[in-house]
């Protein structure tokens, strides 16, 4: 399966319509997601009309965009109207939606065709796409593995090759760990650059939509599709519209000679992160010192607090947002003898164990007695967490760190402990408390497992186009990566 810009090129040059590149994904999908099952929908005959809706506007000169046409798989906690948005929960099952997201209305506009709904763990509370309440997602190097979560379903089709490219969100890594394990491109936007409307909210301050893609082309295509302020969202900003895309194809490997890369002793001396892991993002360190960049050591202090931070703010904005899931209003309901029960009953069927611990968690936290000991402490800790980085950025232009402490895990190696399973975004989450950008690239593959490993490219809020210019430096720096076998 071609990736965005090989098939706009392609649609441009006329060797293939919309309505091909839709039968290719219905084609990959029914032969190849049995294993990966990273698809808990596809709207086959929608998906059909919808290209020959692209392929008439370019015969009549009509094209949205030279884009226009192009299949891109919605992660399952993004809103596409018409369809189901379960949050792969089934307290969420048979609810649809009756409006688009605002980055699903941007990629309509542009002509892109959202297409199906992705697996992922459930309201994007895991590291593994373990938690899904309907399927597991396998990895697409490795059957037995995981894809990484939460947007597992988003990666794994996009490292499998079912599609050009997806849309996820990253609360915590969500994108970037992923993306690693499955050997793609994962772009994680400064909070505030892409609107969170349509997006159910796990944690408010910390989510973003982004793109997955087989190359950072792909992704600054896609982010430049739905980046821009939103009246929907008061958290959205209000900036000059930026080229992306001629960012990243501006980029050339003598990039390096005029950047300083910082290397956060924190994130290299971690406890916990394999051998192999570890020996391929130092390759990746090497590459970018050999092509002349500077390597300056920088140290973030506080991201040892990260985790902890983290799983403070998060369950307790989870713990807000999913009050409103109660069968009542809308969702799975369980009648009960009186209000009250029927509120324990429908949120006790309808919730998975995950999401019951990290909403006791974030209720907890949050409680009387215990908001300034926890919650309120955490909030100051964060603001730590954002100096560190800001003190950082005086001295480099950009971080270049690991993705992920492992390589894709097998399933249940991490599921029965929790704290372990929590530890997988330690080198992810702390971008997510300070709201920068960052972005994981396939590096290399891992000399023992033969299983990708990514490597993190970390710049200052609103830097993308200096992000996506490193990252894609770095793409040609290390040449074609391949795909997994039978894609």
């Amino acid at each position: 399966m071609m990736g965005i810009a090989e098939a706009a090129a392609a649609l441009k040059n006329n060797t293939i319509t919309s309505a091909q590149l839709v039968e290719q994904v219905i084609s990959n999908v029914a032969e190849r997601d049995g294993v990966v099952k990273a698809f808990l929908k596809l709207d086959v005959e929608k998906l059909r009309k919808l290209a020959a809706e692209s392929d008439a506007r370019r015969a009549d000169g009509k094209a949205l965009s030279e884009y226009d046409g192009i299949p891109i798989g919605i992660k399952d906690c993004i809103v596409t109207e018409g369809e189901t948005c379960a949050c792969a929960s089934k307290i969420l099952e048979n609810v649809v939606s009756p409006y688009d997201s605002t980055a699903v209305a941007k990629l309509k506009a542009w002509g892109f065709i959202p297409t199906g709904r992705l697996n992922m763990d459930e309201f994007a509370m895991g590291s593994s796409c373990e938690n899904s309440a309907f399927q597991k997602t396998s990895n697409p190097w490795d059957a037995d593995r995981v894809p990484g979560g939460s947007s597992g379903g988003s990666a794994a089709a996009v490292g499998a090759r079912l599609v050009p490219a997806a849309l996820g969100s990253d609360t915590g890594g969500s994108i970037r760990q992923p993306a690693s394990f499955c050997g793609i491109v994962g772009l994680k936007p400064t909070y505030g650059r892409v609107s969170r409307f349509g997006l159910v909210a796990f944690a408010s301050s910390l989510d973003q939509i982004g793109p997955m893609t087989v190359s950072v082309e792909d992704a600054a295509i896609l982010f430049q599709a739905i980046t821009g302020v939103d009246k929907f969202d008061s958290t959205s900003l209000p900036l000059d519209e930026e080229d992306f895309i001629g960012a990243v194809k501006e980029a050339k490997v003598e990039d390096f000679k005029n950047l300083k890369v910082g290397m956060p002793e924190e994130y290299f001396n971690a406890e916990g992160m394999s051998p192999e892991v570890k020996a391929a993002v130092n390759k990746a360190v090497e590459m970018v010192k050999a092509a002349g960049a500077e390597i300056v050591p920088v140290s973030l202090p506080h991201t040892k607090y990260a985790v902890a931070v983290y799983y403070i703010i998060a369950t307790a904005e989870a713990s807000a947002n999913l009050a409103r899931f109660d069968g009542i209003r809308y969702g799975a309901r369980k009648e009960a003898d009186d209000l009250v029960a029927s509120y324990f009953a429908s949120r006790g069927a309808g919730f998975g164990e995950e999401v019951k611990r990290r909403i006791l968690l974030g209720t907890y936290v949050l409680s009387s007695g215990y908001y300034d000991a926890y919650y309120l402490r955490a909030q100051k800790v964060r603001t730590l967490i954002r100096n560190d980085f800001e003190e950082a950025f005086k001295k480099c232009d950009v971080l270049l760190t690991p993705v992920a402490p492992n390589v894709a895990f097998k399933f249940g190696e991490k599921s029965s402990n929790p704290l372990e399973m929590y530890l997988s975004d330690i080198f992810t989450i702390a971008l997510n408390l300070a709201g920068n950008c960052g972005i994981a690239v396939p590096a290399s593959l891992a000399e023992e497992s033969k299983m990708p490993v990514g490597v993190q490219f970390i710049a200052p809020a609103l830097a993308e186009a200096k992000l996506l210019k490193t990252a894609r430096a770095f793409e040609m720096l290390r040449g074609d990566f391949p795909a997994p076998a039978n894609c």
